[in-house]
C-alpha cells in the first residue's frame, strides 16, 4: 500500500493501515505465517512522524518532570539523612556531656562522703550537678529536635514547590489535550 506524501494524512488513517497490515498474515501454500515486518515498521514510523509537536513536547516534559521529581527525592533523602546524622551526633554529644557531668558529680559525692563533716553539703552539690546535667541534656535534645524539625519543614516546602510545578505542568498538558481533542486532527496538521 503506497502512502502519499500529503501532510494531511492523519494518525487515525495510519493506525488503520497498521491494523490492516497486522490482519493480513502472509500465506504460503495455504498456511498463514508472520507479518511483513518492514511494512509494520514503515507504518509505525509514519505514525510517529505525523504526531503533533505537542505530543512530542508532552513526552519530553513528562521525562523532565520525572527527572525533577527523582532529583527532589534524592535531595530530600540526602537532607533527611544529614538531619538524622546531625541530630544523632548532637544527642550523642549531649549524652556524653551528661554522663561526664554525672560522673563528675559522683566523684564529688564520693569525696564528700569521705569527709563526714560536710556530707550533707556533698549530697546537695551532687544533686545540683545531676539536675544541671539533666537540664542541659534536655535542652540539647530539644535543640536537636528543633533543628531536625526545621530541616524537615524546609524539605517539605521544597518538595511542595516541585509538586506544584509538576501539577501546573500536568494542568497545562490537560488543557493542551482538551484543546487538541476539540480541533480535528486534519485542521491541526494543515496548521502545521
Amino acid at each position: 500500500m503506497a502512502i502519499r506524501k500529503d501532510p494531511t494524512i492523519d494518525v487515525l488513517r495510519l493506525l488503520e493501515n497498521l491494523k490492516e497490515v497486522a490482519q493480513k498474515p502472509k500465506c504460503f501454500m495455504g498456511v498463514a505465517f508472520g507479518y511483513d515486518a518492514e511494512e509494520m515498521v514503515m507504518q509505525i514510523e509514519k505514525i510517529r512522524a505525523t504526531l503533533p509537536r505537542e505530543v512530542k513536547d508532552a513526552a519530553s516534559l513528562s521525562r523532565e518532570s520525572e527527572r525533577i521529581i527523582e532529583g527532589a527525592k534524592e535531595d530530600s533523602d540526602q537532607l533527611l539523612r544529614q538531619a538524622q546524622a546531625q541530630a544523632a551526633r548532637a544527642l550523642e554529644e549531649a549524652k556524653a556531656e551528661a554522663d561526664r557531668l554525672i560522673e563528675q558529680g559522683r566523684l564529688q559525692q564520693q569525696q564528700m562522703v569521705v569527709e563526714s563533716e560536710i556530707l550533707k553539703l556533698a549530697k546537695a552539690q551532687a544533686d545540683e550537678v545531676r539536675q544541671a546535667a539533666e537540664r542541659e541534656s534536655s535542652q540539647m535534645r530539644r535543640g536537636a529536635d528543633r533543628y531536625a524539625h526545621e530541616v524537615l519543614s524546609n524539605l517539605e516546602a521544597s518538595v511542595g514547590k516541585v509538586l506544584t510545578q509538576v501539577e501546573r505542568g500536568r494542568a497545562e498538558l490537560d488543557n493542551v489535550l482538551k484543546d487538541s481533542s476539540a480541533t480535528p486532527v486534519r485542521e491541526k496538521v494543515k496548521a502545521l
